[in-house]
């Protein structure tokens, strides 16, 4: 049977969840413009990739050691 607390956990985790999915929205909707220059090794980032992955922030080089670093953290 479920009581006061329960009842408590699940309308904070509601609130938690409205709260993400307005933070994403509006993430998304700021993300506009890619660097010019990687964050990671300041080369150009070459206007192909600023056109297909808007917001960028790394060249394909720097983002992929930054992939697969996240990826062995995740583990």
């Amino acid at each position: 049977m479920a009581d006061i607390a329960d009842f408590a956990n699940d309308l904070v985790q509601e609130r938690i969840d409205q709260a993400l999915a307005a933070r994403n929205a509006a993430k998304s909707a700021s993300v506009i413009h890619s660097f010019l220059f990687c964050e990671g090794c300041d080369d150009p980032i070459p206007e192909g990739r600023r056109v297909a992955s808007p917001g960028c922030t790394q060249c394909v080089q720097c983002q992929s050691i930054e992939e697969q670093r996240e990826a062995r953290h995740a583990r």
